[in-house]
């Protein structure tokens, strides 16, 4: 069983899909790992940490890539890197599946297996699988560093003969994975935090984390949850009501935070221009989802954009590569464990079990066609 990681080419990204510690229990499954030189070095790992592993180092993806029957990425492969991949590989990597067909049908034309790992079910055998939730933690603690560095005043509140420095007030919108986090974080850096999300649940892991919750908490709210823990659409009487009263909150903060996706749909639109223009000079607000639409009015995907009234809006992309050691390491092991249950641990050899739960829930190309219902092209 050849297994192939090759470096990341898309723009920004700087994790790698394997690690010292991932390499050595591959090998240890009957696996030979093969990684293109410097594959790893964004991350902090130069290509004598995987040798010391016991893997190869090739010196390009063409050579890494040579008879792999798997391959470990952390984003969907290119059109040039498909062109390379050996007909039937498995292929396991964040897809972005979404309005993405002519991708995917590449990708089944060129015979390859691949299984979108953000599409994991969310059950608690895959939770070391759940790379969503790995990876959503850390942009998550990595937003409240940013805005803390962009926000021009201390974040705890301080008492010096020479005066006091208030906390800052943080108010953090969607308490998801990220969204958690992110209080987590605002709270240990000492800030004033409150936060909001449209799911019942979230109340109660709010509050745990010592923030105060905000929202409007009617019949409809409390049915706001779908099975697997999302976030359900709601009715625009509901949203007007929220937004009401979101928008009286907003004025009085120093640092917003959104975090609000639904998978497969555009990202809700929370903070309007006019509550943008409502906050006080010098405040900072951090779109989390603004590779899929943006929370926040105005907000623009990869910019920091200032406002006439002085306000900063960060439109970060990308944010777990901006700890590439940390997301590396969690990404690693998501991927590692999930490859695990697709060998036979007698004879050492890949053995998919295409009934698996986990499987039929990623598995997106397979036998030169798009098999998952979801992403199927319409007549």
């Amino acid at each position: 069983m050849h297994i192939a990681v090759i470096t990341e080419t898309g723009a920004l990204e700087t994790r790698v899909a394997a690690t010292p510690e991932t390499v050595k229990k591959l090998i240890a499954l009957g696996g030979s790992i093969t990684i293109e030189a410097g594959a790893g070095l964004a991350s902090g790992i130069p290509d004598g940490d995987f040798e010391a592993a016991g893997a190869m180092i090739a010196k390009n993806a063409k050579d890494a890539l040579k008879g792999a029957e798997v391959v470990l990425k952390v984003r969907r492969p290119s059109s040039d890197e498909i062109k390379l991949v050996p007909k039937g590989a498995l292929v396991l990597a964040i897809m972005d599946p979404y309005d993405n067909v002519e991708a995917l049908s590449a990708m089944a034309e060129a015979g390859l297996v691949s299984f979108a790992m953000e599409l994991m079910p969310r059950i608690t055998r895959a939770q070391v699988m759940d790379v969503l939730s790995s990876q959503a933690n850390l942009a998550g603690y990595r937003a409240v560093i940013d805005a803390s560095g962009e926000y021009g005043r201390g974040m705890p509140m301080m008492m010096t003969a020479a005066g006091t420095v208030p906390a800052a007030k943080v108010f953090i919108m969607g308490a998801g994975v990220a969204g958690l986090q992110a209080i987590a974080t605002a709270r240990r850096l000492g800030a004033i935090v409150t936060a909001t999300d449209v799911r019942p649940a979230a109340k109660e892991q709010v509050a745990s984390l010592g923030a105060k919750f905000v929202a409007v908490e009617d019949d409809e709210f409390k049915q706001a949850e779908t099975a697997a823990g999302y976030a359900k659409p709601m009715s625009a009487e509901y949203q007007a009501k929220q937004a009401a009263l979101v928008a009286s909150h907003i004025a009085k903060q120093d640092i917003v935070i959104t975090t609000a996706l639904i998978p497969g749909r555009p990202a809700p639109k929370l903070v309007s221009e006019e509550m943008v223009k409502s906050m006080r000079p010098g405040s900072v607000i951090v779109d989390l989802a603004v590779e899929r639409g943006g929370n926040v009015a105005l907000s623009r995907a990869g910019e920091t954009v200032l406002t006439e009234n002085g306000v900063k809006i960060l439109g970060p992309l990308n944010l777990p590569g901006r700890i590439p050691a940390s997301a590396s390491a969690l990404y690693a092991k998501n991927l590692f464990s999930f490859l695990e249950t697709m060998i036979d641990k007698n004879t050492k050899a890949l053995n998919v079990n295409w009934d698996d739960e986990l499987v039929k829930a990623t598995n997106l190309t397979r036998d030169g066609a798009i098999t998952h219902p979801g992403f199927q092209p319409k007549a």
